[in-house]
């Protein structure tokens, strides 16, 4: 009884406001992926799309920032999990049906809650691996599946190509249906993906990547729709090249073992 006082105590004191902030960017994050359901119902497609793509930046973001601050908890990570599951689960599929899967009726349906389900899963097993932590180095540059805010994003993409195609084209209901499943089986899945944060680049290649990331940011700010297609079309051939990076630091890893 002492211990849970003591612990309730110390949970209870006061914090600095440094502690808060972390915390209060995953609210943000999370009220616009909110206001994207808002956009999508009035039709406002790019809106939408737009607050979809500021949480995903902000959910970048809100982690550094309370690692440098020295703000990490548990509960900023949790609510974090949730914040994810919500702008880049339930939001995007959301979205897409209200666009076009509604065409189909239940099928669209089925095809949104498959979607959700299968981000919830990723999550789930995401938060267990941060909580066993019994992962090899080489192993924490890859993600197991791909992580919901890239998940989020490649749902969207038919609706950001169609932006692009101007209704010259449309793209029919049955075959966003079909993207959208693959799109959620690879988030459950088992695949392994590069964790861009654990990324390494030898010494001679850092100024071309740095130049490479500057033309890539100049491409988002001046054609921002066609710079998600390239960009979302060049993260699921790489899914390909990561299975096989994976493969070889594995077989490795075991021949060091024996």
């Amino acid at each position: 009884m002492r211990e849970e006082r003591e612990n309730r105590k110390r949970l209870l004191r006061e914090q600095p406001l440094s502690r808060l902030f972390p915390n209060l960017v995953t609210i943000a994050g999370l009220c616009c992926g909110l206001s994207a359901i808002r956009f999508a119902m009035d039709g406002k497609w790019e809106m939408a799309v737009a607050f979809i793509f500021a949480a995903a930046i902000i959910d970048g973001m809100d982690g550094r920032i309370a690692r440098m601050l020295g703000a990490t908890s548990v509960f900023g990570a949790q609510l974090d999990s949730l914040s994810d599951f919500v702008c880049f689960g339930v939001v995007p599929a959301l979205v897409i049906y209200q666009w076009r899967l509604h065409e189909v009726k239940g099928f669209g349906w089925a095809a949104v809650l498959f979607y959700i389900v299968c981000c919830a899963l990723r999550l789930a097993r995401f938060n267990t691996g941060l909580i066993t932590g019994n992962q090899q180095p080489w192993q924490k540059r890859f993600f197991t599946g791909v992580p919901s805010p890239a998940g989020g994003i490649l749902c969207l993409l038919p609706l950001v190509v169609s932006f692009q195609l101007e209704q010259s084209v449309r793209l029919s209901a049955p075959l966003v249906l079909l993207y959208v499943l693959i799109i959620g089986a690879l988030m459950a899945s088992r695949i392994p993906t590069f964790a861009a944060k654990d990324v390494r680049i030898k010494p001679e290649l850092i100024l071309p990547v740095t130049v490479a990331g500057a033309l890539a940011v100049v491409l988002f700010i001046i054609e921002p729709w066609e710079a998600t297609t390239l960009f979302g079309l060049v993260y699921l051939a790489a899914i390909p090249f990561s299975m096989w990076q994976y493969r070889k630091l594995s077989r490795a890893s075991a021949l060091i073992s024996e």
